[in-house]
């Protein structure tokens, strides 16, 4: 029975080659045609889907916790972050400031843009966060600097800033604060030094008023929402380019002090995407070059390799066609099956050619050799399209959305190529038929040399594969998956570089859990729980944003307020022209000659900083340039901080009713869900940690999300689904 079949299989394939042949020009305008038709339907109707998320059956119940976290909270989703770093805290603070303003103008390109620490209740309120004893040690110097500020605020020119000066100097003596002064000074003078030497250093007076700041506090963040097009490859390009366009316009560049950068999850996904494209353009041509030059080499007919061209061609143009009828759009796996699709079609093809060579050898015509060489190689030739196309499929019934999709359009690919290559291959042979050689004598020659060699050394052959899979399976305990997509990433982009920069910090690393809780007494008992984990270093909830000890820290506050605000609030006067800020630098440089030369007694621990201001100053070609110049490093930075610190101490009770939407709508739903940021107390990039805190989470919210659970879920399902595909196949 199986041979009766067998045989009319083979005379079916050699009786449609036949027919293909007897009418080769009708065949090969008829699939002209049906190639260009099938280009036209894929270019007006594929879509690309550059949503990373859906890789996975969205049936997983890691993705169902993501799903409804998403659902709750759509704002947390598809966000670029804007990592902001300044010479100084202040130029990061101001430069954040302008740029989330300007973003907030465009709500047609960003849905959402939040920005931490510019956000209003956070300025006005910010003091409140602060525990009692450094409040207390700020509130301090701000008084001691009362006077200074003052005049300052009136006048925040260098006229401003020398006058001050040199009444302080004049009373050195009495000064309550010499350190505070001497830090002033040098800060000056490095002004003055980096004028002279062309640097770019600026003043940042947030660090003369409290103190010295750590490096990472010269960071700011700005989360911002884009509106994405998935059915674009790009989805996030225009958003990028918007932000890096609105940042030069705003002068926010390595030359003012300022380095912007972007990173997030819509900037990767960008950068993959952009790395996939140029990796499937690179692998796309790599293949075609080395098929094109494997079968000239091999075939040494420029006809055959013309006539598997076209072939491939066409069949992956129908291929695409089938992909855009049956499933719609490709994903960032999908895109893949062109270079799948040469490969194979390309081996189909030489299979059949060498056997028409074969053949022509005995045949008259290659008309006469296309039947005997159809019913001699049809069987091995399915035999390896079905094969083939098994593999592809057995993703089908697995959670790996992405794969299983490259598996329907691959595994149907192969059908397609087998009839590509038994239609228009032998079509075009029949057309421009190649020349008679020896080729088919040579490869017989090659092969059965290959074979010969292969049974006089079989005992070694064996032999050594054996060793080799003992070695293989001694080694195979050692082989560790790893699941991190971050990882898989390029680093050389910006995204991802910024992203391993955010996680060398505690507060900024985005490996954090979320979990879902029902209602506020929901939150609190899993807060509780969770905080209890030794795996976890801190719970961030809606709640942690009222300050606690309100009462003694807004006394303090108020204080404060009563004896810096009528001066803050003073009206500016009329800033000075050149002349008179030229007047101002030699009178300050000139009460600092006399006072090294003439030292003021109480004055002796400031006399090395008042030589080194001289001379810095003295050193300083008092132009109208240079003063401008001067001017801003000294002073473009105060006018913020100054504003900053009216806000501060304009503090008031905050409940949680008084909390801001941009900060409520992060944490509690519309619903009435809490949200719920779980940070690690380890460092959970090394996988060790990441199971353990997961698993922790887990036993006291199995339904945590979040981009650990992510990562360690999404992991096991790929290896489930390869493992599912591997036992089919």
């Amino acid at each position: 029975m199986s041979a009766a079949v067998s045989i009319a299989f083979r005379n079916g394939v050699s009786s449609w080659v036949d027919g293909v042949c007897r009418h080769a020009w009708f065949v090969l305008v008829a699939s002209l045609v049906l190639a260009g038709l099938s280009g036209w339907y894929t270019a007006t109707h594929l879509a690309i889907d550059t949503d990373t998320d859906g890789m996975l059956s969205s049936e997983l119940d890691f993705r169902q916790n993501s799903i409804r976290l998403k659902q709750a909270f759509p704002q947390l989703s598809n966000n670029i972050a804007i990592v902001i770093d300044g010479d100084t805290a202040d130029q990061a603070d101001d430069a954040a400031l302008a740029l989330a303003r300007a973003l907030r103008g465009q709500p047609g390109l960003f849905r959402n843009v939040f920005d931490p620490r510019g956000e209003p209740f956070l300025r006005r309120n910010g003091l409140l966060f602060l525990d009692e004893d450094k409040l207390g040690q700020l509130v301090d110097r701000l008084a001691a600097a009362q006077v200074f500020l003052a005049k300052l605020s009136r006048d925040p020119s260098l006229r401003g800033l020398f006058g001050v000066l040199r009444l302080a100097l004049d009373n050195s003596d009495a000064a309550a604060s010499p350190a505070e002064l001497k830090r002033v000074l040098n800060a000056v003078a490095d002004a003055a030094d980096a004028e002279i030497a062309g640097r770019r250093d600026v003043v940042s007076w947030s660090g003369l008023l409290d103190g010295k700041r750590a490096a990472d506090d010269r960071r700011r963040i700005i989360l911002v929402q884009p509106r994405l097009d998935f059915a674009s490859l790009a989805p996030a390009s225009d958003a990028m380019a918007t932000i890096r366009r609105q940042a030069v316009s705003l002068g926010l560049t390595r030359d003012a002090g300022v380095r912007i950068r972007l990173t997030g999850s819509a900037p990767l996904e960008h950068e993959e995407l952009e790395s996939v494209a140029e990796g499937m353009g690179i692998a796309g041509i790599v293949s075609l070059t080395l098929v094109l030059v494997l079968l000239l080499w091999g075939l040494k007919s420029p006809r055959l390799v013309a006539a598997l061209l076209v072939t491939l061609i066409m069949g992956l143009i129908w291929t695409a066609a089938f992909a855009t009828l049956t499933v719609g759009r490709l994903n960032l796996i999908s895109v893949a099956f062109a270079v799948l699709f040469i490969g194979l079609s390309v081996d189909f093809g030489i299979h059949f050619v060498l056997r028409v060579r074969e053949e022509m050898a005995k045949a008259p015509s290659v008309l006469a050799a296309m039947r005997p060489a159809a019913d001699g190689v049809s069987g091995a030739l399915w035999l390896c399209a079905i094969a083939a196309a098994i593999a592809f499929f057995s993703f089908l019934p697995t959670d790996y959305v992405g794969l299983a999709e490259l598996g329907v359009i691959a595994g149907s690919g192969m059908f397609i190529a087998l009839f590509a290559n038994l239609t228009v291959l032998p079509a075009c042979m029949v057309i421009a038929p190649p020349a008679r050689t020896a080729g088919a004598d040579a490869v017989t020659v090659i092969a059965a040399g290959r074979r010969s060699w292969r049974i006089r050394h079989a005992r070694a052959i064996v032999g050594v594969a054996v060793v080799l899979a003992l070695a293989a399976a001694a080694l195979s305990p050692l082989v560790r998956f790893d699941f991190d997509p971050l990882n898989l990433k390029d680093r050389s982009t910006e995204s991802v570089q910024t992203l391993f920069d955010l996680m060398g910090n505690e507060d900024t690393a985005p490996y954090t859990a979320d979990v879902l809780a029902a209602n506020e007494a929901a939150a609190k008992d899993l807060t509780a729980r969770l905080e209890a984990l030794p795996t976890v270093k801190s719970v961030l909830s809606i709640e942690r944003f009222v300050p606690g000890d309100q009462e003694n820290k807004l006394a303090i506050i108020e204080s404060a307020a009563l004896l810096m605000l009528p001066a803050l609030e003073a009206p500016r006067i009329a800033s000075p022209n050149d002349a008179r800020t030229s007047v101002a630098f030699k009178q300050f440089r000139d009460q600092l000659a006399k006072m090294v030369s003439s030292p003021v007694s109480g004055s002796a621990s400031l006399s090395p900083t008042i030589r080194r201001l001289w001379s810095s100053l003295g050193r300083l070609t008092p132009t109208t340039d240079t003063l401008r110049s001067l001017e801003r490093r000294l002073l473009s930075t105060l006018p913020g901080r100054l504003q900053a610190l009216r806000e501060s101490l304009e503090a008031g009770p905050v409940i949680l009713a008084d909390l801001p939407p941009s900060l409520w709508g992060r944490f509690v739903g519309q619903q009435g869900q809490r949200r719920l940021e779980i940070f690690p107390s380890e460092n959970v990039r090394e996988q060790v940690h990441l199971r353990r805190f997961v698993a922790d989470v887990q036993t006291v919210a199995p339904h945590a999300t979040g981009s650990p659970v992510i990562i360690v879920a999404a992991g096991e399902a790929v290896v489930r689904a390869f493992a599912i595909a591997a036992a089919i196949s």
